[in-house]
């Protein structure tokens, strides 16, 4: 078996066991699948398909993007309006991270059960990402289910956490 490449990060990820939650834990593995789901982002594929950005900075129109979607937040805040998610009644740090792997900092698992869990990623946009997982052993585990696009944002982490890694230990940070 070859090893599995683990890089350091530093993530919370709040997460509880599958057994008998299953439907609940997909209808909101389902809800958080595409954050561009909200009005803006529906908008802005409209606008794409009809070649409406063709013009413009994609970068400058992503942040904008953002923009609105972080005052949408702080009115719901103020509004009082929350999305609802599933209590899980666990919560850990992940402290190593690779491409379909992780490492908590505490042996918090059992070995072979399998698991839902929601981590935030220091990405922007940040946004929770939704897993299933399953224990190899009490600190490591195998992601076996997550969205494409939150899969592609998880390796462009590692990815980055890995060059600040090489970065440090070349003494150029």
């Amino acid at each position: 078996m070859s090893t599995v490449r683990l890089v350091e990060a530093s993530l919370e990820i709040a997460y509880d066991l599958l057994e008998g939650s299953e439907d609940a834990f997909e209808k909101e593995f389902n809800g958080i699948s595409e954050h561009d789901d909200d009005a803006i982002g529906q908008w802005l594929r409209s606008a794409k398909v009809r070649g409406d950005t063709s013009e413009s900075d994609p970068v400058v129109l992503h942040l904008i993007v953002e923009l609105y979607r972080k005052m949408d937040r702080l009115e719901n805040l103020i509004l009082g309006k929350t999305t609802h998610r599933i209590a899980l009644g666990m919560n850990g740090t992940i402290e190593k991270i690779g491409l379909e792997h992780f490492e908590l900092s505490e042996p918090l698992l059992e070995t072979s059960k399998l698991y839902y869990g929601r981590v935030e990623l220091p990405v922007l946009p940040r946004r929770e990402t939704p897993m299933y997982f399953e224990a190899l052993s009490p600190i490591s585990a195998k992601i076996v289910r997550m969205h494409v696009k939150d899969s592609n944002e998880w390796a462009v982490y590692m990815t980055a956490r890995e060059r600040s890694m090489i970065r440090h230990l070349k003494g150029l940070e």
